[in-house]
């Protein structure tokens, strides 16, 4: 049983250029690699992406 309380830190993680926005929501929208792929090769939050591929859908 834990007896010390333990803090709990947000990860914290890179700002993504354009170029590599872009780029994966290429790569998802051609089905070459899948969101959880893509997060975990990009070290990018799931939730991240699914809103980099909303904003760049039409670009």
């Amino acid at each position: 049983m834990k007896t010390k309380k333990e803090h709990w830190l947000k990860k914290s993680y890179q700002k993504a250029t354009l170029e590599t926005k872009l780029l994966v929501v290429d790569q998802i929208q051609n089905g070459q690699i899948s969101t959880n792929f893509a997060s975990k090769k990009y070290d990018v939050p799931r939730t991240t992406i699914s809103y980099w591929i909303r904003k760049y859908r039409y670009e």
